[in-house]
């Protein structure tokens, strides 16, 4: 029986972390600056510069400040003064979607609803089911 309670109460926490989410990202679409695409993902455009854009191909260097809606940092390579090599088409899709209107240099911040990053399963501890995640991202080199 503690095992279904359990099991009930991580539905509840999934519903809320949807519930919370989508209110968010309503509110938020409307902040001054923010833009949604036809996928959903929104983003605010904190610095841009006319560079080369990424494609889903390349690897790229970043630095990024990924957070969850409540504050928790889930990563922040800003405070390490370490850029992240990634690739990506190995990223979120979210991220690879805004990660390619992109041009080298720009800083932009993004905000990905769940069916755009890990969705329904979460990953474990570090991220909830149905979460929205928050990022400041700056391109630094397409490598």
């Amino acid at each position: 029986m503690a095992k279904r309670e359990k099991k009930e109460r991580n539905k509840g926490s999934a519903g809320n972390n949807r519930k919370s989410g989508e209110d968010f990202l309503l509110l938020n679409s409307k902040k001054e600056g923010v833009i949604e695409t036809e996928s959903g993902l929104q983003y605010l455009v904190v610095e841009e510069v006319a560079g080369v854009k990424p494609g889903m191909l390349d690897t790229i260097k970043i630095h990024q400040r990924a957070l969850l809606l409540d504050g928790k940092i889930l990563a922040d390579t800003y405070r390490e003064n370490k850029t992240e090599e990634v690739k990506v088409d190995e990223l979120i899709e979210g991220l690879q979607e805004g990660l390619q209107m992109m041009g080298v240099g720009s800083r932009y911040k993004f905000w990905v609803a769940a069916d755009l990053a890990w969705g329904k399963k979460g990953t474990g501890n570090k991220i909830p089911p149905n979460a929205v995640l928050s990022f400041d991202i700056r391109l630094v080199e397409i490598c």
